[in-house]
């Protein structure tokens, strides 16, 4: 099993020590029919959750005891106040990825398994809801096959998939590349009416529309022949091989929405590996030293310092105009590759960065 595979596939990897993960003009960012969560009047409950292939369920009351697959449900619980519900987690959340304010609620939460849970402790959990960033994994094997769905149901286990992850690839994804938040959006918004927690989904969703909205004002005015070319250096799968961030990760859209232009953004993928000379061929303008949250400053800054190193040093990037001009940004793995609120503060940060007169950081 390739790791790196393995990572484009479950979205959020710790174990591969990177993070990994909404569409676009073409085709949103939704997959299949029937994205919506439809909470009945006054968020009552049954709420109507689909699938990828748009197959709806019914969740008839708001869950108690919740399990999620791996740190991306479990950060938008916890941000949707929902965190006191989750029993269960796998792939947990390393040491400072998970927002300050969050962050000491986060570490409580029992870890089921380091990277998938195991399909008998997830049916034994007691858990009334799953919340699934990865859905079924083909080419996985035993080891990524997981419950049925009806081992689930059997279980008295409902189960909600993430779809700005979930249905990313595959013959139910949307066509063409990730260039909005919707899905991500979307995600909130479910997980919101799931767990009748609405109100806080709008205040977040509304959030991250605000940020998005004011960076794509302020760069409305940029041709896309003069957006500068942006490259994503997965610098913790390894520096052997690069792994590219393609049009199916949520790292396209908020590239994308950034004002910027990914270099690999027209793979039909989510990630995808390519060797040195692709990434020499490309030359992008910028890279982004994406390094996973160490858990202190001083621990990042050093990861920050050695992924620069190896650009400046290693004999085929050293001749990148990005190299030579210094275009580095240190931006996390976790805020740009896995779905989330915080997509849309990565947004405003790169655009910040490659277009300083237009976009003002934190404002």
């Amino acid at each position: 099993m390739r790791p790196r595979v393995f990572c484009g596939i479950a979205a959020a990897v710790a174990l591969f020590a990177t993070a990994c993960s909404g569409g676009g003009d073409g085709g949103g960012d939704g997959a299949g029919g029937g994205t919506s969560a439809q909470a009945g009047a006054g968020g009552a409950f049954p709420v109507k959750v689909a699938d990828c292939a748009g197959r709806e369920t019914d969740v008839k009351q708001a869950p108690q005891r919740i399990v999620t697959s791996d740190a991306a449900g479990l950060e938008m619980l916890l941000q949707l106040g929902a965190g006191d519900r989750v029993i269960g987690t796998g792939f947990p959340p390393g040491k400072g990825s998970l927002p300050a304010a969050v962050a000491d609620q986060g570490a409580k939460v029992p870890v089921l398994g380091d990277t998938l849970i195991p399909k008998e402790k997830l049916l034994g959990s007691g858990a009334d809801l799953y919340v699934d960033t990865f859905g079924p994994m083909p080419g996985m094997g035993a080891a990524g096959a997981g419950p049925t769905e009806e081992e689930l149901k059997a279980a008295a286990v409902q189960h909600v998939l993430l779809l700005s992850t979930a249905c990313a690839t595959g013959p139910k994804a949307a066509q063409g590349p990730r260039t909005d938040l919707a899905a991500v959006e979307e995600d909130v918004r479910r997980l919101g009416a799931v767990t009748g927690t609405s109100a806080r989904a709008e205040e977040l969703v509304g959030a991250m529309e605000k940020q998005i909205t004011d960076v794509k004002n302020a760069t409305a005015g940029v041709p896309e022949a003069q957006r500068p070319g942006y490259f994503l250096f997965d610098f913790d799968a390894g520096t052997k091989q690069p792994m590219a961030v393609c049009g199916k990760q949520v790292a396209n859209a908020v590239i994308t929405l950034a004002g910027a232009r990914n270099v690999f953004g027209d793979c039909d993928a989510d990630f995808r590996p390519v060797s040195w000379e692709d990434v020499v061929a490309k030359n992008p303008d910028w890279i982004q030293l994406a390094v996973r949250n160490r858990g202190s400053e001083e621990a990042n800054r050093k990861a920050f310092d050695e992924a620069e190193a190896f650009l400046k040093g290693f004999p085929a990037t050293q001749g990148l105009k990005a190299v030579q001009e210094g275009h580095f940004l240190r931006i996390g793995s976790e805020v740009t590759t896995i779905a989330g609120t915080r997509n849309a503060d990565t947004v405003r940060q790169i655009a910040a960065t490659i277009h300083p007169a237009l976009v003002k950081n934190g404002q």
